[in-house]
């Protein structure tokens, strides 16, 4: 088999989301080739992961899966098999995270995908799928969360403490990682107080409980974060924004605690504390080659071991279970092929 001529199977094993008029339910299904949506890059899917969204897709909340029937798995990684517009040559090792898959468009809870090439990474060297699915859409955004951050102007070398809000989970445990790599001093929140080695682990100086920045109600309270990477929202946010130092930044990215935000403009306009959204989903491809170029760097595979279990793609409907309850930490890859 060379390079330009691997060879395209008849039939591919997906997880599909479908509903019907017993309702809604995931299943194993085995399709045809032909049954891919519309695209000019064909990609064989190695792994996958578990995010929190997926959770949300699997079960079949709303307001991710914009159709029905659909593939999840918003995060995908693996080689090329075909590409028509001449960008990747097969056997390129690809990672694929956001741009509608997994919501609007068959995602990587699948052997194979059919995906635009403009939305691919290159993995970078030294690198594979399985580290890349290690990082996932969690990883990524918390990455992007970490540089937005520093192009803010936080350094190392500036004193205070960063706080990572929802540490334990996938967002805030890589986020924990990589700042406390980067030589910050990092407050870990998190309700699940059995995890404070984990969190020690990863690099965080402090530990507080997630009812602690909830609780500053106030327009202005002490200023404490040089900086904040939120996964939370709503209470939490607010309860940050609240406590951030003067010209300090929050780099808000999830909304597992709530969507709704209710502060003040006291900490903007009197502190000059800058509120940045993180968006993975749609970001420039540039900056994600940035991201991922960064997260090889300081992440490496041996870094990320302790923190990460791989489970077979049988296993995603009781995974999505378990995430949506809090019962997963780290990140959890996805064997697509076990």
């Amino acid at each position: 088999m060379t390079r330009s001529n691997l060879p395209l199977p008849e039939q591919f094993r997906a997880l599909r989301a479908v509903k019907d008029d017993a309702g809604f339910r995931t299943e194993f299904q085995t399709l045809p080739l032909s049954a891919l949506p519309g695209g000019d890059t064909l990609v064989r899917v190695t792994h996958s992961s578990l995010n929190y969204k997926d959770g949300l897709a699997v079960t079949g909340r709303p307001g991710v899966l914009r159709s029905l029937p659909m593939t999840p798995g918003i995060d995908l990684a693996g080689t090329v098999v075909q590409d028509e517009t001449g960008r990747y040559q097969p056997g390129d090792a690809v990672v694929l995270t956001g741009w509608g898959i997994g919501e609007r468009q068959d995602g990587g809870y699948a052997e194979y995908a059919r995906v635009r090439s403009e939305w691919l990474v290159p993995l970078p060297p030294g690198t594979d799928a399985a580290w890349a699915m290690s990082v996932g859409t969690a990883g990524f955004t918390a990455m992007l969360a970490v540089l937005s951050l520093e192009e803010h102007g936080l350094t190392s070398g500036g004193g205070g403490e960063v706080l990572v809000t929802g540490a334990a989970g996938g967002v805030g445990s890589t986020a924990v990682a990589l700042l406390a790599a980067a030589g910050h001093t990092v407050t870990a929140s998190t309700g699940r107080p059995g995890e404070e080695g984990y969190l020690r682990s990863l690099g965080a100086s402090h530990i507080i409980g997630r009812e602690e920045v909830p609780a500053l109600k106030r327009p202005l309270e002490k200023e404490r974060w040089a900086g904040v990477v939120d996964s939370v929202g709503g209470e939490t946010l607010a309860g940050a924004i609240a406590s951030t130092r003067t010209h300090g930044a929050v780099a808000a990215c999830g909304l597992a605690g709530g969507s709704e935000l209710h502060t003040s403009v006291f900490p903007f306009i009197l502190r000059g504390v800058g509120l940045l959204g993180i968006d993975s989903v749609t970001c420039p491809m540039e900056r994600r080659r940035a991201a991922w170029t960064r997260l090889a760097r300081d992440l490496p595979a041996a870094r990320l071991a302790d923190v990460t279990q791989v489970r077979p793609l049988s296993d995603v409907p009781a995974l999505a279970q378990e995430i949506l309850a809090g019962r997963v930490r780290g990140r959890t890859v996805v064997e697509v092929g076990a």
